[in-house]
């Protein structure tokens, strides 16, 4: 195989990563002193944004109510508009987000951005920061003064901020007036995000800081190789006994079943979903909150994946992969699975066309059960708006809510494609197909989707039988999807200390697996946890969930 451009593997990763990455650490933005009562315990909650789903193109594969996505095999003929009026006033916003690509043109030589600043009616001053780059930049951020904060800024859920929350109430425009109940309807593709988005972004003291970037409800994916995994046993239904007989017979000749990223604790996300362990949190019916790493399921998966790599199964470098050099070997057939997030779909599907077919693996079943998968949080980050006058905050929500307009529409396509003609033409399915311009200027180089978008939904270009197998796939799984029960909760001791607690849980599994520390370790990291503040995130959490319920 030809090898691969570094754009092609920036983009393959770029809807993936946030559930690969691996948190380091942070100076706090500010002491403890300042910090107000982020929990929304005792506090008067705000309603959630009213929803009001748009009319537009009508899918070719329904949505349920479960959490199933929509699926359309073609991209629509007719094409809805979506804002009536240009939002802005001639104005400079600035704005500030993670990205996931290379850095764009200057926005004097980039005509993409151009036409965005045209149809917004606002020039834009962009700071973009690498994911790389994200937790340095956004402590400088955080610790700056209020004065020189960008009127919007991206808070990216790949990473937990120290003290994330105290910054957003103490910096924040607090957007309950404009966005609570009944008055987001002043911005409809705002009020078309459903509420399951906006609740796992959750409130900060009661009230409404944020627009969530919504995302579907499958989260980490065993993406595999489906001709290698077929061809080695692959079966529905299958067991872990299977699951191991599959990897094991698929391993030989320098190929091997199972790949891993560095930080992914060799891909732990698919096999404890599959276990049936928590996802992160667990409540019970009493309100209490249960983490995964105390979970004999979990302890499970990672004795099974310890067993999966004494047998061989996974690449010899599955600790220190990166996930390009993962994405590498996936698509030139050395390994025949990689885990990603089920949002990086799009990419495997348009880069493996021809090399192979992707496919998002079921679940094996443990014990006579049936296993689950992980359940997302159902926010890829969300978006929060520099204090200012109350005219100005209507501006910059008007500009969010174009930029949010939903699949279908000819915003959704300018600002995710560009111009006709000069950024793409059609294909003849009549979806954008872009140009070598459209492989430069672009909304992964000038990651606009991370301010504001409208929902997810299921759509390859040019390969409807890819949406109607993972249209399938989601209706098999979605019953079977395990919630991380924290999402949209707030924690102190969790903003303060649940990065390191969990690189300490981590770095023991990932020990384990690797054969390098005893499974007889397990217990003794986990009193650790526990004792270090993990009991009391449990016992915050439940009292914040009390109060949300």
């Amino acid at each position: 195989m030809s090898s691969l451009s570094r754009r092609t593997l920036l983009r393959s990763i770029a809807v993936g990563t946030a559930t690969l990455a691996a948190p380091g650490t942070l100076t706090a933005c500010s002491s403890g002193s300042d910090d107000g009562d982020v929990s929304n315990a005792g506090k008067k909650l705000a309603p959630w944004p009213s929803y009001v789903p748009f009319s537009g193109p009508k899918p070719d594969l329904a949505p349920t109510d479960a959490g199933v996505q929509a699926g359309y095999t073609s991209y629509p003929s007719d094409l809805v508009t979506a804002v009536k009026d240009t939002p802005g006033d001639g104005s400079t916003i600035k704005v500030m987000s993670v990205s996931f690509g290379v850095p764009p043109k200057p926005a004097s030589a980039n005509r993409f951005w151009a036409a965005v600043e045209k149809a917004l009616g606002v020039k834009i001053e962009y700071t973009i920061i690498s994911q790389t780059d994200y937790q340095k930049k956004m402590g400088t951020v955080m610790a700056g003064d209020a004065g020189d904060l960008p009127d919007i800024i991206n808070i990216f859920s790949g990473f937990v901020l120290p003290r994330e929350a105290q910054f957003v109430q103490r910096r924040a425009e607090d957007l309950t007036p404009f966005l609570s109940g009944d008055a987001v309807k002043a911005y409809p593709n705002l009020a078309n995000i459903p509420v399951h988005a906006w609740q796992d972004m959750g409130r900060v003291g009661g009230r409404i800081y944020g627009i969530p970037l919504e995302r579907p409800l499958p989260g980490s994916t065993l993406w595999v190789n489906q001709g290698f995994f077929t061809g080695a046993g692959m079966k529905e239904g299958w067991t872990s006994q299977d699951f191991a007989a599959v990897a094991k017979k698929g391993t030989g000749g320098r190929k091997y079943a199972l790949g891993a990223a560095t930080g992914s604790v060799f891909g732990n996300g698919y096999h404890s979903a599959a276990h049936n362990a928590p996802q992160g949190w667990a409540v019970d019916q009493d309100g209490t909150f249960r983490a995964n790493f105390t979970d004999e399921r979990y302890k499970a998966a990672v004795a099974y994946q310890a067993r999966l790599r004494k047998d061989g199964s996974y690449h010899p470098d599955a600790t220190s992969l990166s996930q390009p050099d993962l994405t590498t070997l996936w698509l030139n057939g050395t390994v025949g699975s990689m885990q990603d997030g089920f949002g990086a779909y799009l990419p495997k599907f348009l880069d493996s066309k021809g090399l192979l077919t992707p496919a998002p693996a079921l679940p094996y079943g443990v014990g006579g059960e049936p296993g689950g998968i992980v359940a997302a949080r159902r926010s890829f980050g969300y978006t929060i708006l520099k204090k200012a006058k109350k005219e100005r905050v209507e501006l910059l929500l008007r500009i969010l809510d174009y930029l949010a307009a939903p699949f279908g529409s000819k915003e959704w396509e300018l600002v995710h494609y560009g111009v006709e003609g000069t950024h793409f033409t059609r294909a003849e399915d009549g979806s954008p197909e872009a140009n070598e311009l459209g492989k430069v200027e672009n909304n992964t180089n000038l990651p606009l989707k991370y301010l504001a978008e409208g929902p997810q939904v299921l759509f390859v270009p040019g390969m409807p039988d890819a949406v109607r197998a993972l249209h399938a796939w989601q209706q098999k799984t979605v019953p079977h999807a395990i919630r991380n029960a924290s999402y949209g909760l707030q924690s102190r001791t969790y903003t303060a200390q649940g990065t390191t607690l969990k690189a300490l849980m981590d770095d023991t599994a990932t020990g384990i697996i690797a054969g390098r520390v005893p499974l007889s370790e397990y217990d003794a990291a986990v009193k650790k946890w526990r004792d270090r503040g993990g009991d009391r995130m449990a016992e915050e959490f439940a009292e914040d969930h009390a109060a949300n319920s």
